[in-house]
């Protein structure tokens, strides 16, 4: 059982580093992995983030580098931003940001002023620390206005959207976030933003995969701008992605460098642009429906067994699940069934009335589960692996939750995953 690539100089030069490495790899191989945010990228992925790209410094953009030595990193840029163009069918995309914050950071720099009302979904119904909550740098730096959902439907309240981009007139508004396990409406946000004079962001870092795959309604040609992660359901490195009209392009450009960083991780651009030609690829769309279906699937055998899901299903890869009448807090359920051998993380449902850090819900994702192979056929045993688990840590034993651990353990021995030969 090894780590691929083999990292042997790893191993001989440091050992502790390289038994973790192992181990990790080892504990992807044996867990159900159903955090919304993950999933596992291929060997060509792999290889490209642990290149020699990594030595390389290249501040600036291709053809206007601050570096000379560029000959190879620039086509490879290139390559990643003409891919990404492609792939969703924007007009300018920018490869750099170091990570999905601070692809956020630069839609605030390149259209805003500290001061200035920005209005984006708020983070207990669903929406990111940067769309202007109260402890990142957006909500203390920007005025933030807050949407929600229906408590009766727990979806996104396009009125209420309206009604408070008409009164407070945001300069930017954010459609997106992290816990939204339905469609989202990217016309009906634009038709907001136009007509407060608002530029619309549509952070879509869960999503990204199912609109390249075409299993979501994509945000291009309505949003001006389009921030995403590379990793999660597109299945590339952890980076991210801008993607503009070309009216925004060179404002982004702009604010990302010099505004926010210094030189590009040439490595991750390498291993975003490996993504991206895997995105454009026959079989990702498929791969991207197969994620939904798998979700779905997975959400009707949860109803099944009595668990209260947050807008009553899904649409995309995300489920939200309220364990409220399961009498167990989701993060001891979330703890319990990583000890199950099922990982996912606790979560704020909508309306909650327990604290952040020990809320009613958990959230489960589906892509890494479908890129290992998984089918709509297993979900049913995987929601009966659920409920136990649950039911098993409302009275602490532990012994079930070993043998369940062993019970996942045998099913995922059928399906190998990238980057670990067991």
């Amino acid at each position: 059982m090894t780590h691929q690539p083999a990292i042997p100089t790893l191993s001989a030069n440091d050992p502790e580093i390289a038994g973790l490495v192992e181990a990790e790899a080892a504990r992807q191989h044996d867990k159900i992995r159903l955090i919304a945010s993950e999933n596992y990228v291929s060997r060509a992925v792999l290889e490209a983030t642990g290149s020699v790209l990594t030595n390389k410094y290249s501040e600036g953009y291709s053809g206007r580098r601050y570096y000379e030595g560029q000959q190879n990193v620039d086509p490879i840029e290139d390559l990643a931003v003409a891919r990404a163009k492609a792939v969703f069918g924007a007009d300018h995309a920018n490869v750099q940001p170091y990570s999905g914050s601070p692809a956020n950071l630069a839609a605030y720099l390149a259209f805003a002023r500290p001061g200035d009302t920005v209005l984006g979904m708020a983070l207990p119904a669903g929406g990111h620390l940067t769309h202007g909550w109260s402890v990142s740098a957006t909500g203390k730096w920007f005025d933030p206005v807050r949407y929600g959902v229906r408590k009766e439907t727990g979806r996104i309240d396009l009125d209420e959207v309206r009604d408070l981009a008409r009164e407070h007139r945001p300069k930017l508004i954010f459609a997106g976030g992290t816990a939204i396990p339905r469609t989202i409406d990217f016309p009906a946000f634009a038709e907001i933003a136009r007509e407060v004079d608002a530029v619309l962001v549509a952070d879509i870092a869960h999503i990204a995969g199912l609109v390249a795959g075409g299993a979501h309604p994509s945000p291009v040609g309505h949003a001006q701008v389009i921030t995403t992660t590379t990793h999660k359901t597109l299945r590339g490195p952890r980076g991210a992605m801008i993607m503009t009209d070309a009216e925004h392009a060179k404002a982004i450009d702009k604010a990302v460098f010099p505004g926010l960083q210094g030189g590009p991780h040439n490595h991750t651009t390498a291993a975003i642009a490996v993504a991206l030609g895997e995105a454009a690829a026959p079989g990702f769309q498929s791969y991207a429906h197969d994620i939904v279906a798998n979700a779905r699937a997975l959400a009707e055998a949860l109803l099944e067994r009595g668990f209260d899901l947050v807008s009553g299903g899904t649409d995309n890869h995300l489920l939200l699940v309220d364990l409220t009448n399961k009498q167990v807090g989701g993060k001891p359920a979330a703890q319990a069934l990583d000890r199950a051998g099922i990982e996912l993380n606790y979560n704020t449902v909508p309306f909650d009335p327990r604290k952040p850090f020990d809320p009613s819900g958990i959230r489960l994702g589906t892509a890494a589960i479908t890129t290992r192979g998984l089918r709509p056929e297993h979900q049913p045993r995987i929601a009966e692996w659920i409920e136990r688990t649950v039911t098993a840590a409302a009275r602490e034993d532990e012994g079930a939750l070993e043998t369940i651990a062993a019970e996942v353990r045998e099913l995922l021995g059928a399906f190998p995953i990238p980057g670990y030969v067991a």
